[in-house]
């Protein structure tokens, strides 16, 4: 599969657009980000706000997460789930918004339900966090403490939205790690199997 064939980086790519929309037309914005207060009557801006940033920085972290966990779990589970997961966390760390914040944007809840099921799905796969190397299982884990901190501590940032989407990825990772082992392997896999499966995965 070339790059630009994953919806992952298609999912950027609309990002950036809708960003430089958002510049140039701020009403976007306006009617088109999480209120909370809105949702009985708009409810597809639980939807919409996914695709809203509010800065450069805010789009620049979002996509590049975005780009690297969303491609490999795409790669790993295929197309259709990586949208399943993409979309269904998005709203679900959006609802999760609705309980704790008055407004909010971001791709960062669908994002963290990525990781999310990325940690159940390859939970032995190194990725870098705060300058250190650990298995996603546990910077997942850190992650989710970090956004628990935040919940007593407003950081400006939609902690609960995170832990929602988060959460809801995990869900996801349990509800689809060993069917999907199934599928492709067309027989009945023990743990050893599991383990055996990730380790061929660790290599790409």
């Amino acid at each position: 599969m070339k790059y630009f064939d994953y919806y992952a980086f298609k999912l950027v790519g609309v990002c950036v657009v809708v960003f430089i929309l958002q510049l140039s037309i701020p009403s976007i914005t306006d009617n088109f980000a999480l209120v909370s207060k809105d949702v009985a009557t708009r409810p597809w801006i639980l939807v919409t706000s996914i695709f809203l940033h509010g800065s450069f920085d805010h789009l620049l972290f979002n996509m590049f997460a975005l780009a690297m966990f969303g491609s490999i779990l795409e790669r790993t589970i295929g197309s259709r789930r990586f949208l399943i997961v993409f979309f269904a966390t998005g709203v679900i760390a959006s609802l999760g918004s609705v309980f704790f914040y008055n407004a909010a944007l971001g791709a960062s809840g669908a994002i963290m339900g990525i990781t999310g099921c990325l940690a159940i799905i390859r939970p032995r796969m190194m990725v870098w966090v705060m300058g250190m190397p650990m298995p996603m299982i546990f910077a997942a884990g850190l992650w989710a403490v970090i956004d628990m901190a935040g919940m007593f501590h407003p950081s400006g940032i939609a902690n609960a939205a995170h832990l929602a989407g988060l959460f809801s990825g995990i869900v996801l990772g349990i509800a689809w790690r060993k069917r999907f082992v199934l599928e492709k392997s067309s027989k009945v896999l023990n743990e050893e199997d599991l383990d055996k499966w990730e380790e061929q995965y660790m290599k790409h």
